[in-house]
This record gives structure tokens, sequence and C-alpha cells, in this order.
């Protein structure tokens, strides 16, 4: 009896280092070395050099007290979560360690892995929101992100305000204050304020910071800032050092990075991140083993690879801006408005790869563009090591009303582009010929 109640009072060994190392010689190491190691143990692994897939639906109990403990943890009787493996719901050792991996890139205390980018911010949304509440959201946003505030969470009685990308600190107050008038007269608060950027696909710029400040001087501190961070994450942004709270990403895209699997992840202080794992234990959603492992495999190039994509993106913009068929970029190394430039210069350490180019015309000369790419492919998706191109207000954004569209900047001379690792030389012919065809 006395063993059972030690083994219950004291946490279990896991299937990762228990204080993972992470200085040498005093110096802290870089995520892209942490990669390749962080949070797991050969020892543990029969001496695997790689994390194995745990194929397993569910674990052994090391006795029945130790069982209690963890759901303990996870039905929140007790604070501080599971502290073994319990079942493939709530954890598995290849999702804790692609957790631990992914909370470094962004300085975050906590991160979880969702099946999809759009399950993490279902579920974070779910999360956070009761009847009444209101979401305060920037626009743009990726189609099925507002679709899901505006036409799924108003079933339950949860309303929006919406602003543009750019707004100054005076518009966000206003904005604030408006949103907090109608939740209160909805019984209920202001649950989240969710930005995107840049957003999907203009590539416009919410000032963080100017959130953050608004939100301290307006709302309740309780009310998080919740961002998407695909299109920069995680190299050329880091959201949580601006004030944001809690960072979401589609892992589908850059960190996944070679268009062969869907996966998303939040992460940000564990305060945040309770409530979120709560109901995905409930409803489940949690990236399965081997997606989670290949995510491990990404992770270890993700530098790398953006790197490469960033670089060929700028020669390639430099041709495009130069083209007589081409009226304007949506690319943020060649930004024009002076307040998008001050918060790409406080916010941002990088352009990106994924920007819109404006063609001379409308749907018909983009889609003869479209259809004469060779080396390009005609996908939706980005952040992979193929360049990809699309046409928004036809494919990703069809479902955004078209007013709201124009109201946005979604043209219909507006093709997206993710540049990818090819030659740029390669790909700026390509771009050059298809040109031609319109």
């Amino acid at each position: 009896m006395t063993d059972a109640v030690d083994a219950a009072e004291t946490p279990t060994p896991r299937r990762k280092p228990k204080a993972p190392v992470t200085t040498i010689n005093g110096r802290e190491m870089k995520p892209s070395t942490l990669m390749m190691g962080y949070g797991y143990d050969p020892a543990l692994s029969e001496g695997s050099l790689k994390a194995p897939i745990f194929l397993t639906s569910t674990f052994a109990f090391e006795n029945a007290a130790a069982g209690k403990r963890h759901f303990e943890g996870i039905t929140g009787q007790r604070p501080g979560g599971a502290e073994g493996l319990v079942y493939s719901r709530f954890n598995g050792p290849n999702q804790e360690i692609l957790e631990d991996r992914l909370a470094i890139w962004d300085g975050a205390e906590d991160a979880l892995c969702f099946s999809s980018g759009m399950t993490a911010i279902c579920i974070l949304m779910l999360a956070y929101c009761s009847a009444g509440d209101v979401i305060v959201h920037s626009g743009p946003l990726y189609a099925a992100s507002e679709g899901f505030v505006a036409k799924v969470l108003s079933k339950f009685g949860v309303t929006y305000i919406d602003f543009p990308a750019g707004a100054n600190r005076e518009e966000l107050d206003a904005v604030l204050e408006k949103a907090k008038a109608q939740a209160e007269a909805n019984g209920g608060k202001v649950a989240m304020i969710y930005l995107e950027s840049p957003g999907n696909p203009t590539n416009a710029l919410v000032d963080v910071e100017a959130v953050k400040a608004a939100r301290d001087a307006k709302l309740d501190m309780d009310c998080p800032i919740a961002i998407d961070n695909t299109f920069l994450g995680p190299l050329w942004q880091r959201p949580l050092d601006n004030g944001a709270d809690i960072v979401c990403y589609s892992l589908t895209k850059y960190v996944g990075g070679h268009s062969d699997l869907v996966a998303g992840s939040v992460a940000g202080a564990k305060k945040w991140m309770d409530p979120v794992r709560a109901l995905r234990n409930t409803m489940g959603g949690i990236a399965d083993p081997n997606t989670a492992w290949m995510l491990l495999r990404s992770l270890e190039t993700v530098e790398l690879r953006m790197q490469r994509a960033g670089e060929n993106a700028e020669k390639v913009c430099e041709f495009l801006r130069g083209h007589p068929k081409v009226e304007g970029l949506g690319y943020l190394g060649f930004i024009k408005d002076e307040r998008q430039q001050d918060i790409y210069d406080r916010h941002c350490t990088g352009a990106g790869s994924t920007f819109s180019v404006f063609i001379q015309g409308g749907e018909a000369e983009c889609f003869r563009f479209l259809d004469a790419l060779k080396v390009a492919k005609l996908a939706v998706s980005l952040g992979g090591t193929e360049t990809l191109a699309s046409h928004p207000a036809s494919m990703t954004h069809l479902s955004v009303p078209h007013a709201r569209r124009d109201q946005l900047g979604i043209t219909d001379n507006l093709v997206r582009i993710s540049i990818g690792i090819e030659d740029p030389d390669d790909l700026i012919a390509d771009f050059a010929q298809a040109l031609d065809a319109v």
C-alpha cells in the first residue's frame, strides 16, 4: 500500500529527458540545434537515434495509483495535466516530443498539436467562447477561419467585430470599446482578439503591439490575443515577443514543408493552453503519431528550407515588379505603405516567401497565367519545397462574399504565389513565359 501511495505522489519517468540540455558552455543553443534531439532520450527507446513511431491506442500504467493520478490531471481535478501516457486521444510520445520542440521556436511555455490547422483554430475558439461573447478579429483572415466565426460560432450566440489589418491604436481603441459594449448588451464578454498577420492572401500586417496596448487599456486582461503566424512562422516572426498570448499554425505549411501532411498547433503560456488542452482531450483532434513523427523530421530542416525559399522569393519578386503585365506585388520585401513598413520593421525578421501578384486584367488573365506555368504547380496551400500558385478569389476565398473580398483587397486579378526551393533562375524563366501567355 505504501508503494502505491508513493507512486501516486511521485511523477513517473517519461519517454524524454526530465531536464533537456539547452545550453553548452553557458551559451543558449539555437532552435535549429535543439531540433536534433530536444525532448527525446535514445536510451528510453532501445538506443534508436530518432524517436520511433508509437502506434498504440492506449498505454499500460505502472500501477493503479499512477493511473488515478494521471486521470486527475486530465480531468482537471489536479493542476498540471497528466504526468504520464494515458490514451492516444490525450497524449503520446511522438506528439509530446513534437510539442516540446514547437514551443522552442516561439519561446512558448507550452504547445499543443492538432490534426489540422483549422482543428487547432476551432478548438482554440471554442475553448474560450460562450453564448453572448464577442470575438474581435483582424481582416483578412483565411476564409475557413472567418467562416467559422461568422457562420458556425454565430449559431451558438457568439458574435464578432472585425477591423482592417493596418488599424492604428486610435482605431483599435474604438473597435474594442464597441466590442465591449456589444458583449455587455448580450450578457457576455470579449472572449478573444484573433489576428492573422500577415493576412491571407494580401500579406497585410497587424500591429500586435498596438493591439496589446489597446487590449490592456480597454479590456480585461483575461481576454487572450491569439494570432495565426502561418505565413511567417516560425522563422520570420515571433508574435509572443510582440504581445500576443497565443500563436497558431497550420503545420501543413512551412513547418511540415513537404506538402505531404496536414496538421496544426497552438502555443503560449500554460494558463492559456490548459483550457484548449482540456477541450482537445474531450473532442479529440490531436495529431496522429505518424504525422507527429513526420513533423519532427521536418523541424530539423525548417530553417534551411525557409531561408532558401525567402532568398528565392526576393529574386523572383525583383523580376516581377518590373514586368509590364504586373500591376503590383503584395510582397513584404517591397512595402510601399509607411504604416505597414513600420509594423514590419518592429515585428518581422524576414519578408517570407508567400506573396500576392496583381496581373493586368482579371480572372481570365490570371487563369491564362496559371495554366501556362510549367515549373510552379497550380495548387492551393503554401510553404512547401515546391512553388505553388493559386487564384484566391475563385479558390480558397470563393466562399467569401464578393463585396467582402473587394473590401479586403482580394481582387479577381490577384494570384497568390508560394515560392519553393527550386533554382531561382528556373522560376523566373517559368514566370516570364507564363506572363507571355497573358
